[in-house]
C-alpha cells in the first residue's frame, strides 16, 4: 500500500540514536535468539579481546508486580508519527449494475444513522477523561520527569538502571524480541558513582510494543554481566537493580522492580469492539422484529393509520393523498427496467477491505497490530491490499463476461482495459503520491511504484489474459453429462500456463539472481538483521532490481523495515518483482469469479470449491513457511509479496467468500450493509480518503497526542464517515 507522507519513522526505537556495533565473527549457521553471541562494545570502547571469559553466574529476579505487568500489559502501538503503506481500492473492473433489493435503501438509511450514532457514542466513551485509567493516574508518566529528564511518549516506559557494582562501569544493550537475528543496540552507559554504597542511576525510555531483551556488559572487561527478557507496560515506571548478592558465592543479581504500574492501552480497542458488537446485535434484533408479521403490521398501522391521515388531511388538506387511501393498490407509475442481478458478496468483501484500509491508513489508533509488519509476519494492515487485488480479479471475470455477452467486441473492450489501466497509474503517480510531503511534485524525486500503479499493471495483465483466451460461459450444466467437475480450471489451462511461467520467473530471479555484496537468494531486511552482516541488502533481488531499473530516488525512501531493523537503503514494497505475485493473486481471484459464474445456482458446488481452494492454498502456505514466522523456506512477507504471502491471503479470501456467499446472496440474512456501498465506490473512497485526510471532520486537534484512546476515536469516526458518505450517495 502507498506509504504515508511522514519522512520520520517512529516505533520500536531506543531513545538514543543507535550505534551500530562492529560486525561479530562469522558464524557457520544462523544463530537462534537464545544462542545470540555476546554484544560487541560501543565505538568509544576499545575493541574486545579475541576470546571472552565465561560470564559470571547471574540471578534474575522479577518482583510479583513486575510479573503482573509482564503478563498483563499487552503489545500496543507505535510512536507519534507513523510510516504506513496504504492500501488501494479493488474493483477497477466494471461490473453489472446493482440488482434491485427492495429493502436496501431503507436499511441503508437506518444503518447510516446507527453508524453516526455509534461514532458519537465512541467519541463520548473514549473522549479524554472518560476512563479513570487514562485520566489523572496516567497523566504523570506522560509529563516530563523532572528528576530524570525523560519525556515518555506513546508505547514507552521509564526504566531506571541502578548500578550498585563497586568499581564497575556498565553498558546496557537493547533488542526487541520481534527483531529476528538482530545485533544489539547501545541503550545507555551507567558509570560507577565513585562513592561506595551510593549507586549511580541512569534513566532511559524503553519500548513497550513487544518484549525487550536487555544485556548488561562490563564496559572495561568486555564481558557480559547479566541478560534478561522483560515485557514493559506503557507509561510504567521500572527500576533495574544491578548489585552483588552476598550468599557465600560471588553472584550478580539483576532485579526488575515496578515503581508504578503501567496502563492498559488496549482498553479502548475492547470498548470499541463491544460497541460494534452492540450495534450488530441491535440491528439483528430490529431485523428480527420487522420479520414478524404482527410487529410489522403494528408498525405499519401506527405509521400509516387512516385516522392519522384523516386528521392531517382535515387540517392541511391533501386531496391527492386522500384519494390514494381509497384503494389498497399502490398508485401506478413508470418503473425502470430491472437491472441484472449483482453478486453482493463480492462488493461486500471489497467494502470490508476498503473500510479496514481507511482505518489503518488513518493510523489505526497507533496500535502496532494495525500497522504493517516490519518484515516477516502478518498484521491487520497487511491484509487489505492483497484482498483488493483478489476481489479485483473476481470483478474482472464477472464484468468482462457480462460485457461480452451483451455483444461488445473484444477490440473495443481491449481499448477500455488499456484506458482504465492508464488512469489508475496516473492517479497513483500524480494524485496519491507520497512525495508531496517534500513540496511540489518533482520529477527528480517522484515515486514511480505505488499501490494504484501496481493495481493498474495487474489489472491490465490479468484482464488482457482473460480477454485473449475468453470462452463462452455455459448457462447451466446441471443436467449435462458433458460438463466437467473441474471445468473452471480445465477451460483456463492457457491462463494457468502463463501464470505458472510468471511464477517461475519470480522464483528464478529471487533465488538465483546475483546481487552485489549480498548472498544469492537473500530474503532478509538488511540493516541490523542477520547480526548486521548485510546492512545494504534489504529485500535481496527485489530491492536490487528496483534500484537498478528505477533508481534510488524514485522508490520509497522509508520502508517499514526501518522501524525495527534500522535499514538505511531505499526499498519499495510495491516494486517490480512483487508485481508478478500480485498478478498471481488477481488470477486466483479470477478463479473465484469463475466458480461463482460457472456453477451459478448450484450453491453446494460453489461452497465445495471454495472450501477446496481454501484448504489447498493453506496447505501450500504451511509447507512453505513450516508454520513459522521466520524459519520457513519462504516466509510470509508483505514487503516482498512472497508466494507464501499470496497463498496465505488467498486462502483467507476464499474462506471469507465461503462465509459471505451463503449469508448474503443465498439466504439473504444480510444485505452487506454498510460495506456493500463502499465496495461499489472503491475508487471514490480511496482517492477521497487520501485527499481529505487532514481535513475536518476526518481529523481534528487532539487533546492528548500521546493517547491511543483519542487516536482510535478519531480514526473510527473518520472511517465511519466515509462509509456513511458513500451510503448516502447511493441512496
Amino acid at each position: 500500500m502507498r506509504e504515508g507522507c511522514e519522512c520520520e519513522l517512529l516505533g520500536e526505537r531506543v531513545p538514543q540514536p543507535p550505534q551500530r556495533p562492529a560486525p561479530p565473527p562469522a558464524a557457520t549457521g544462523p544463530a537462534s535468539r537464545r544462542d545470540r553471541p555476546p554484544v560487541p562494545p560501543s565505538r568509544a570502547v576499545p575493541p574486545p579481546a579475541p576470546a571472552l571469559p565465561p560470564p559470571p553466574r547471574v540471578t534474575q529476579a522479577v518482583t510479583a508486580a513486575g510479573k503482573e505487568a509482564m503478563t498483563g500489559a499487552r503489545p500496543c502501538a507505535a510512536e507519534e508519527r507513523r510510516s504506513r503503506e496504504r492500501g488501494s481500492c479493488g474493483g477497477a473492473a466494471a461490473e453489472a449494475a446493482a440488482g434491485g433489493m427492495n429493502g436496501a435503501r431503507g436499511a441503508g438509511r437506518a444503518l447510516a444513522a446507527l453508524l453516526l450514532a455509534a461514532s458519537v457514542l465512541s467519541a463520548a466513551l473514549l473522549a479524554p477523561g472518560g476512563s479513570p485509567e487514562y485520566g489523572a493516574e496516567a497523566a504523570p508518566p506522560r509529563d516530563l520527569d523532572k528528576k530524570r529528564h525523560v519525556e515518555l511518549k506513546m508505547d514507552q516506559a521509564l526504566l531506571l538502571i541502578h548500578n550498585e557494582l563497586h568499581g564497575t562501569n556498565l553498558t546496557v544493550y537493547w533488542n526487541s524480541e520481534r527483531c529476528y537475528h538482530c545485533s544489539f543496540q547501545v541503550l545507555v552507559n551507567v558509570s560507577w558513582s565513585g562513592k561506595p554504597g551510593k549507586p549511580s542511576t541512569a534513566a532511559v525510555a524503553v519500548s513497550t510494543q513487544h518484549g525487550s531483551i536487555l544485556q548488561l556488559n562490563d564496559t572495561v572487561e568486555e564481558k557480559e554481566v547479566c541478560r534478561l527478557e522483560y515485557k514493559f507496560g506503557e507509561f510504567g515506571n521500572y527500576s533495574l537493580l544491578v548489585k552483588h548478592v552476598h550468599n557465600g558465592v560471588n553472584e550478580i543479581a539483576c532485579d526488575v522492580v515496578v515503581n508504578k504500574n503501567p496502563i492498559d492501552s488496549n482498553l479502548p480497542v475492547c470498548v470499541a469492539f463491544l460497541i460494534g458488537v452492540a450495534i450488530i446485535i441491535a440491528v439483528s434484533f430490529l431485523r428480527f422484529l420487522l420479520s414478524l408479521d404482527d410487529f410489522h403490521n403494528w408498525i405499519s398501522k401506527a405509521i400509516n393509520s387512516r385516522e392519522t391521515d384523516r386528521l392531517i388531511n382535515s387540517e392541511l388538506g391533501s386531496p391527492s393523498r386522500a384519494d390514494s387511501l381509497g384503494g389498497d393498490t399502490q398508485p401506478g407509475g413508470w418503473c425502470p427496467p430491472a437491472s441484472p442481478p449483482r453478486l453482493r458478496c463480492v462488493d461486500t468483501f471489497r467494502g470490508i477491505a476498503l473500510i479496514l484500509m481507511v482505518f489503518v491508513n488513518y493510523g489505526g489508533g497507533k496500535y502496532w497490530y494495525f500497522k504493517h509488519s516490519s518484515w516477516n509476519g502478518l498484521t491487520v494492515a497487511d491484509l487489505v491490499f492483497p484482498w483488493f487485488v483478489f476481489i479485483m480479479g473476481s470483478s474482472i471475470f464477472l464484468s468482462m463476461t457480462s460485457i461480452l455477452q451483451r455483444g461488445c467486441s473484444k477490440l473495443k473492450l481491449m481499448g477500455k482495459i488499456g484506458w482504465r489501466s492508464f488512469l489508475l497509474i496516473c492517479i497513483g503517480m500524480f494524485i496519491v503520491n507520497p512525495n508531496y510531503c517534500l513540496g511540489p511534485l518533482s520529477w527528480d524525486k517522484v515515486r514511480i511504484p505505488g499501490v494504484l500503479q501496481r493495481l493498474g499493471v495487474t489489472y491490465f495483465v490479468v484482464a488482457m489474459l482473460e480477454l485473449i483466451f475468453a470462452k463462452p460461459v455455459p448457462e447451466s450444466c446441471a443436467s449435462e453429462r458433458s460438463c466437467f467437475s473441474l471445468r473452471d480450471i480445465i477451460f483456463s489451462w492457457p491462463q494457468w500456463l502463463f501464470i505458472l511461467m510468471l511464477e517461475s520467473i519470480w522464483l528464478g530471479l529471487t533465488f538465483f539472481l546475483p546481487v552485489p555484496g549480498c548472498p544469492t537468494g537473500y530474503l532478509g531486511p538488511g540493516g541490523i538483521g542477520d547480526l548486521g552482516k548485510y546492512p545494504n541488502c534489504t529485500g535481496g533481488a527485489a530491492g536490487y532490481i528496483d534500484r537498478l531499473l528505477l533508481g534510488d530516488d524514485h522508490i520509497y525512501q522509508h520502508p517499514s523495515s526501518a522501524v525495527l531493523y534500522h535499514t538505511e537503503v531505499a526499498y519499495d514494497p510495491e516494486g517490480i518483482l512483487g508485481t508478478i505475485n500480485s498478478i498471481v493473486m488477481a488470477f486466483l481471484g479470477v478463479q473465484a469469479g469463475k466458480i461463482l459464474l460457472y456453477y451459478k445456482d448450484q450453491t453446494k458446488d460453489i461452497l465445495i470449491r471454495f472450501t477446496a481452494w481454501c484448504c489447498f492454498l493453506g496447505l501450500i502456505s504451511i509447507a512453505l513457511t513450516k508454520i513459522s514466522e521466520n524459519e520457513g523456506f519462504i516466509p510470509i512477507n508483505k514487503n516482498l509479496w512472497s508466494i507464501s504471502y499470496v497463498t496465505t491471503l488467498s486462502s483467507f479470501a476464499f474462506f471469507i467468500l465461503l462465509i459471505l456467499y451463503p449469508i448474503v446472496d443465498v439466504k439473504g440474512l444480510w444485505t452487506g450493509t454498510p460495506f456493500f456501498y463502499p465496495g461499489m465506490n472503491s475508487i471514490l473512497v480511496y482517492v477521497g480518503h487520501e485527499v481529505f485526510e487532514n481535513y475536518f471532520p476526518f481529523q481534528w486537534k487532539l487533546g492528548d497526542n500521546q493517547s491511543h484512546k483519542e487516536h482510535l476515536t478519531q480514526n473510527i469516526v473518520a472511517s465511519a464517515l466515509w462509509g456513511i458518505t458513500v451510503g448516502i450517495l447511493r441512496l
